[in-house]
């Protein structure tokens, strides 16, 4: 009778964790796995909203690439932004990291300070930068006035339009400068202490101490960086719409007006896996080439318990 309790009771422990992330579980295959096989299906039929679906097999995956022009042109305008917001963001999260890891009085203000707007919510963020870049009436253009300089017509011009995206996305950077922040405090003191003997000055430490020792991160954060910008949708639909001439009609941008405003379904699913693939190729991408860049610690105790 023991044995038999003590059975019942280990197999109720086993299945009590699990008990406690089916939450998680039935929302991730609720809301996440079931549409995203769903709308692969709903890419092989011709699918308007108010009437019912036809299947089509791959028409809408030829038609993409061979009849919609406008198919490469959002795609062409979306690796623009992603090749400057990327770096740019990347840059400045990291610079930002490390001027809040200096022991200067008040610095946790300007942790808070630096890290709020990635709280705020995009309609907000758009509504800001709205008013800012405003070429009428924007504060940016008002204070370029002060020193002479007739600021651009920031939002209604294409030579500017994506450059104004890749600053308003850029200003939720808060969230990445965490991150680093915390890899950062995480590197021993005395590799700068010893760096520091040999004569090694702040510069020579940031390149052979700090950007060794963050690599992981570095690579977490180019990677969420990449699939953002390749995904942008809500900042640049609020502040542009896709104008002025298009010139900010982005990928995010053709999938959704696709999907609601042209009423094609199946030929929106089709666009948006598409730009799966793409994700999904250009990550492997970056972890394969992360082999020869990437510092792992664990990896060189190894090579040198071998060497040993």
């Amino acid at each position: 009778m023991k044995s038999n309790k003590s059975n019942s009771y280990q197999l109720v422990s086993r299945k009590v964790p699990y008990l406690f992330i089916s939450p998680w579980i039935i929302g991730f295959l609720v809301f996440t796995l079931g549409p995203l096989a769903f709308s692969l299906v709903m890419s092989f039929y011709n699918w308007p909203i108010t009437s019912a679906p036809t299947f089509v097999g791959i028409e809408n995956y030829k038609t993409m690439f061979t009849g919609d022009p406008q198919f490469y042109k959002s795609l062409a305008i979306t690796f623009k932004f992603a090749a400057i917001f990327v770096p740019l963001n990347l840059v400045s999260a990291l610079i930002l990291a490390l001027l809040i890891t200096q022991p200067l009085k008040g610095m946790k203000f300007f942790r808070t300070i630096f890290y709020l707007p990635a709280v705020v919510s995009g309609v907000a963020i758009s509504i800001i930068w709205g008013w800012i870049f405003n070429s009428q009436y924007g504060i940016l253009n008002y204070l370029l006035s002060f020193i002479g300089i007739e600021g651009p017509k920031w939002l209604v011009d294409p030579k500017w339009a994506i450059l104004t995206i890749v600053i308003a996305s850029a200003w939720g950077v808060g969230t990445m400068m965490l991150i680093f922040y915390t890899d950062i405090k995480g590197i021993p003191p005395e590799l700068y202490e010893a760096a520091a003997i040999d004569g090694a000055g702040p510069f020579r430490q940031f390149f052979s101490i700090t950007i060794p020792s963050i690599t992981p991160t570095i690579l977490f954060n180019v990677i969420t960086s990449v699939i953002g910008a390749l995904q942008q949708l809500a900042l640049v639909l609020l502040l542009t719409g896709g104008g002025p001439l298009k010139s900010t009609y982005f990928y995010g941008i053709y999938v959704f007006n696709n999907a609601f405003k042209h009423q094609k379904l199946g030929y929106a699913s089709a666009n948006a896996w598409f730009m799966f693939i793409v994700i999904l190729i250009l990550t492997m991408f970056i972890f394969k080439s992360s082999s020869t860049w990437v510092f792992y610690e664990n990896e060189v105790k190894k090579e040198g318990k071998k060497k040993k």
